[in-house]
């Protein structure tokens, strides 16, 4: 049923689909609802406290509206032609991140919540010929959200792969001799007893995945950053950069900290791209210990 309606609404013109977030899931959310408000607002104080209210409130505001757009982007994304998604989402850097995979067989890309994360699985379309793209995703509990999003996140050719099965099927590529880049969302919170890189993120001790450096370092794969910019409304664009090229010559915790400030950087641009309603700092380095 969730199936058949997603494919009836991607049908509307993407024009449809803003006049509704603007007009209709923005006045919910925002002022009916109040999706997250206080943990948004609460967010945006902690992470920028030299900035007046007034400006903050507008970074919560414009969020929002990012937030919509998001949603009703990644509805019209599910029968957007191909064609069309190389204009919204342009890849930069690809020549050399291309080279580099080439060379090491792979690699991996670190990305986070930020502008339209779903919509970044169409980076399949920039890949080398012959190159496979796995993004690692954390499977759903309603069965008809799992197969929604695996349907909507494979369009572009790519394949999702849940986290526990992701190690055992790049071993799989390899000893195939085939080559696979690994999309990661590397901005969620991990349990304080596992995290083992702390950073100074937002002017608050955060917690980051390293999942990205492990399996750079154990493949030998090149590590980099989706630098996200939106240039207009439905317009996107991602840079490569590169994190390390070779992973294995890097100190513990390198390019997890890398990754760190490459996002800062990215949300100090552009802070209403990220999602500010994620409970990112639910629990403290103090509770590890």
């Amino acid at each position: 049923m969730l199936k058949a309606f997603v494919s009836i609404v991607s049908r509307w013109p993407l024009r449809v689909h803003y006049w509704f977030a603007d007009w209709m899931l923005y006045p919910l959310m925002y002022h009916i609802i109040r999706y997250r408000r206080k943990l948004v607002e609460k967010n945006l104080k902690n992470s920028f406290p030299e900035k007046p209210a007034a400006e903050r409130q507008k970074i919560a505001k414009d969020f929002y509206h990012q937030f919509c757009y998001t949603v009703v982007e990644s509805l019209y994304g599910y029968r957007c032609p191909d064609e069309e998604m190389r204009k919204r989402v342009v890849f930069k850097g690809m020549e050399e991140a291309n080279r580099l995979i080439a060379s090491a067989g792979g690699g991996i890309f670190m990305l986070a919540h930020f502008g339209n994360w779903e919509w970044m699985a169409s980076v399949q379309q920039w890949v080398s010929p012959g190159v496979t793209e796995l993004n690692v995703y954390r499977k759903q509990k309603n069965q008809s959200m799992d197969e929604l999003m695996l349907s909507i996140r494979g369009k572009r050719g790519g394949a999702c792969v849940e986290k526990q099965r992701i190690l055992r099927e790049m071993v799989r590529y390899r000893n195939e001799k085939k080559p696979v880049t690994i999309g990661l969302l590397s901005d969620q919170k991990p349990r304080p007893e596992v995290t083992k890189t702390w950073v100074e993120f937002l002017h608050q001790e955060t917690g980051f995945l390293d999942g990205g450096e492990v399996l750079g370092k154990k493949f030998g794969y090149p590590v980099f950053y989706a630098y996200i910019t939106r240039s207009e409304r439905g317009y996107y664009q991602a840079d490569m950069r590169v994190l390390a090229a070779d992973p294995t010559s890097t100190a513990d915790g390198e390019i997890t900290t890398a990754y760190a400030r490459m996002l800062e950087k990215n949300i100090h641009e552009q802070p209403f791209m990220w999602l500010w309603s994620h409970n990112r700092w639910k629990w403290s380095r103090n509770k590890a210990q």
